[in-house]
């Protein structure tokens, strides 16, 4: 299959499996704290990882390493944990829409400390986008007034993350495989998750708590496949393509995660659905190739 095509397949398929992570992790807190989902699916990723590409990490170099460590702490530590948090006072469906900031961080940090040219029309299309992030939010805080909307910035955190991360391996890693670039950034995040993990007593808690029973495998689904192997298609994406195009799976992901609230009976008001257009218009002005 050419790399073209190969690209489009795995946008699609990263956005179906990202698309419903939000309504995963909604599910995950009916039984587990932030804390302990974010430690969870950090920790059970890790371990699949493990197994699949721990051999692959023999190769890699201390400059490898150097870079990998500041990537994995900015999109395989720190997100898991935020995205739980944010939901834990905010609606999966405005969670999602809100990512969507992602791929306008990706050109921002790329012109500031990679070399990335913007141009004019990117520039208006960052100005729109952030816009409609604030406009989402102030929306959100009048719809919905028992929401504290400050956790918003959770996820805007995450999103400058993952821009972080989309360049550093699009300009520092491309040489590494997808599976090794997954396996060592989640290498990176997985003890201080597992002491977090340990330090919120989970073992104790688990044993007799029905809750939890329930809720692990959502947790599971979350790790294992909207985690790691969606990491390692993501990875994969960033080098078959550019960096922004690979952060335009933020364009279909609010789709998925819209249908799967709605469907969970979260309400979303046409004030927010009007800013996430205008964030997904800035967006789109960012990626758009002239002619």
């Amino acid at each position: 299959m050419k790399n073209i095509d190969k690209k489009w397949l795995y946008l699609f398929v990263l956005a179906l499996v990202w698309g419903s992570s939000f309504i995963l992790i909604k599910k995950s807190l009916l039984g587990f704290t932030a804390l302990q989902v974010g430690g969870l699916r950090i920790v059970f990723a890790s371990l699949l990882l493990f197994v699949l590409g721990i051999r692959s990490l023999k190769s890699l170099t201390i400059q490898d390493w150097k870079f990998i460590g500041i990537a994995g702490l900015c999109s395989s530590f720190f997100p898991p944990f935020f995205f739980a948090i944010a939901q834990m006072q905010i609606s999966s469906c405005v969670t999602s829409i809100l990512n969507s900031v992602a791929p306008l961080f990706t050109t921002l940090v790329g012109v500031a400390l990679f070399g990335l040219a913007l141009k004019q029309r990117q520039i208006v299309g960052v100005l729109i986008g952030l816009l409609g992030t604030v406009m989402l939010i102030m929306a959100g805080m009048e719809f919905n007034p028992g929401q504290n909307y400050w956790y918003s910035f959770f996820i805007i955190a995450s999103a400058l993350g993952y821009a972080f991360n989309i360049n550093i391996i699009k300009k520092h890693l491309g040489h590494l495989s997808s599976l090794q670039v997954t396996t060592a950034s989640f290498g990176v995040a997985f003890f201080p998750a597992l002491v977090l993990l340990l330090y919120s007593n989970i073992l104790v808690t688990f044993i007799d708590n029905k809750a939890m029973h329930n809720a692990v495998w959502y947790v599971l689904v979350l790790a294992l496949l909207g985690t790691a192997l969606a990491n390692i298609m993501f990875n994969k994406l960033i080098q078959l393509s550019s960096p922004v195009f690979a952060a335009s799976v933020t364009y279909l992901i609010p789709l998925v995660a819209v249908l799967w609230g709605l469907l969970d009976g979260e309400k979303i008001s046409f004030l927010q659905i009007f800013g996430g257009c205008i964030i997904l218009f800035g967006v789109w002005l960012v990626n758009r190739k002239k002619g």
